[in-house]
């Protein structure tokens, strides 16, 4: 195998995507002081409010031994709140505050142009094919389900 041959495999090619639409989201999020994980968090905490941090991490595919951190940096940053839980008082359940739903309309607004800005290399009739490959690939439409969002 030879470097060039790398440049063609799916594995490579998916990391370079995701390095790709990370540096995007950053520049795009930079005001905010925020990260595409940290973002998908607000957005879960938003739709399911009171979720614990082990549910969290399912719902947003996110490691385990590392969702606390996550959530430490939201909460120094006075974008959520965790709470001990009404049945088992070790559980922390998560809230956003109302800095956290600001937060995620602002960012919420830029969506759009961060996608543009990942997809640009695409011509505009293969972008949603694209994304449509991706959820397949990916799993999505199951997780979906899974989150009862469609």
């Amino acid at each position: 195998m030879k470097t060039k041959d790398i440049y063609q495999q799916p594995g490579h090619l998916i990391r370079r995507a995701h390095q790709i639409s990370t540096a995007v989201f950053t520049d795009e999020a930079r005001a905010f002081d925020l990260t595409a994980v940290q973002f998908s968090a607000l957005v879960a905490v938003q739709d399911q409010p009171g979720i614990d941090a082990t549910r969290l991490s399912d719902v947003i595919y996110f490691d385990r031994a590392t969702i606390g951190n996550v959530l430490e940096r939201l909460e120094k940053k006075g974008l959520i709140e965790r709470k001990a839980g009404v049945e088992d008082r070790r559980t922390k359940r998560v809230f956003l505050t109302p800095q956290g739903r600001q937060i995620i309309g602002q960012v919420a607004r830029k969506v759009p142009q961060i996608g543009e800005r990942i997809l640009a290399p695409l011509a505009a009739k293969d972008r949603a094919r694209f994304i449509e490959l991706l959820v397949e690939l990916t799993g999505a439409r199951d997780a979906n389900r899974r989150t009862g969002k469609s």
